[in-house]
């Protein structure tokens, strides 16, 4: 089996090819790939030498970060354990995968192979994201009605984020739009990636087209998707559901009431109930699902001495409502099923 420095090596030895495919926002400038970032951001800080004695090194003169061409692999797929970005390296060079053993860490002969902890690689991966404002996934977002996301911190974008196919193995990268999901305290304890189309797509930015395009990272039990949060500070009125651009869809509606989306039925269901609490709005998705998650909210906020009351959608689910009704019929039909003093506090006009 070969050894991180053997990867390495090969991976040297293919420097520039490397290079065009992991960092493909950069170029050639005499015996250097000159880019941005590990990110791919266009640029010339991070260089990598091609040939020569340390080809395969590089070097961010920005951020003071360096390595191999395998460490180059870990940070641009936003990978954490040595164990995926071996997988990764020997994919790309075409090598045959090792038969696993367990316990062992090929990096250090017999020492125990180290798992981070998943909430620790979703903040990594949140680190290597850029704002939201102008990017395919502020695009993506625009084209189903919601303006106001690129206002929202917990969103991010990331310009080649890694997947790999469950079912076949097979590893690539595709634009996603990131979403941190947090505490109360405000602690990022997971992440949340929709894979993207790359924007050529003559009906417009979508989804990727694979199996899962919306995948989870991290802790989610009880957390969520934050919009408009006060951190650590009472929230007496607050809104949560299911879907990111549902929650989005409401947010852009109600631009100063506190959001969450909780991002499954499951994780909807065991919300942690913010400090001083009083009113929850959950926006109900028209499936048995959203049914399930709404009944246990509904069953723990009342236990808590918090009133519940659900918001429907005429359609399927709010963003649906937002892109073909209109926000004036959404904003209606949200303040009809308000308490008075909150539609007033939180609805336009």
């Amino acid at each position: 089996m070969l050894s991180a420095a053997d990867l390495a090596g090969r991976l040297a030895e293919n420097a520039e090819a490397v290079c065009r495919h992991y960092l493909s926002a950069g170029r050639r400038a005499g015996n250097y790939w000159l880019v941005g970032d590990v990110a791919n951001n266009k640029g010339q800080s991070l260089y990598v030498h091609l040939i020569g004695p340390r080809a395969g090194r590089w070097t961010d003169a920005a951020t003071g970060q360096f390595g191999d061409l395998l460490d180059l692999v870990r940070e641009t797929c936003g990978l954490v354990d040595f164990r995926d970005a071996a997988e990764e390296a020997r994919h790309f060079l075409s090598l045959p995968q090792p038969e696993p053993v367990s316990g062992c860490s090929s990096r250090g002969g017999d020492a125990p192979l180290i798992e981070r902890p998943a909430a620790e690689r979703a903040r990594r991966l949140f680190r290597m994201t850029r704002p939201l404002v102008g990017t395919l996934a502020d695009i993506y977002l625009r084209e189903r009605g919601i303006l106001r996301a690129s206002t929202h911190a917990a969103l991010r974008f990331h310009l080649s984020c890694y997947y790999r196919d469950l079912v076949t193995g097979q590893t690539t990268s595709y634009p996603a739009l990131i979403a941190a999901v947090t505490d109360a305290a405000g602690a990022i304890t997971g992440v949340h990636r929709t894979y993207l189309s790359s924007g050529l797509d003559p009906d417009g930015v979508g989804k990727a087209k694979v199996e899962d395009p919306r995948r989870a990272l991290g802790g989610l039990l009880g957390y969520g998707v934050r919009f408009r949060f006060p951190v650590s500070a009472p929230v007496p009125v607050l809104a949560v559901g299911e879907g990111l651009e549902t929650m989005l869809s409401l947010s852009d509606m109600m631009p100063g009431m506190p959001m969450v989306a909780a991002l499954t039925a499951n994780h909807l269901a065991a919300f942690h109930f913010p400090v001083g609490c009083l009113r929850i709005y959950i926006a109900a998705d028209a499936d048995a699902a959203g049914r399930h998650g709404i009944e246990g909210l509904s069953r723990r906020a009342q236990e808590c001495g918090i009133l519940p009351l659900v918001l429907s959608p005429e359609l399927g689910d709010f963003n649906e409502d937002l892109r073909w009704l209109g926000p004036d019929r959404l904003t209606a039909s949200l303040r009809a099923q308000m308490v008075p003093e909150d539609a007033m506090a939180y609805l336009p006009g």
